[in-house]
């Protein structure tokens, strides 16, 4: 279960970086709501996960997904730029939040 949380808190860190992207830099009430909301359930979702999971592991992957899927994202929807050698750093990225979870030794 902590696993579970651990992923959606990732997903949600996504979600706020482009809410805090679509508020102008807190200048827009909507998107800068969006973006608290799901800042502080990211946090709130990783701080569950710690209560099983190992802090350095937890952290790294959280940031992990949330640093990947924003890029991945940014190449995807805001046409930012596309490379081999970018790609290929998100995959290592990736394969490192893999790695973890295998190594990691806890099922919880």
């Amino acid at each position: 279960m902590s696993w579970i949380l651990l992923g959606v808190a990732g997903l949600l860190e996504i979600a706020f970086a482009f809410g805090m992207k679509w508020s102008a830099g807190f200048s827009r009430l909507w998107p800068s709501v969006y973006a608290v909301a799901t800042g502080l359930s990211s946090i709130v979702l990783l701080t569950l996960s710690l209560r099983v999971l190992p802090v350095g592991t937890a952290y790294a992957v959280w940031t992990g997904i949330g640093a990947a899927g924003t890029a991945i994202l940014g190449m995807l929807w805001l046409g930012e730029p596309v490379s081999l050698a970018r790609v290929a750093c998100i995959g290592l990225v990736l394969s490192g939040v893999v790695g973890l979870k295998l190594v990691s030794g806890s099922a919880a």
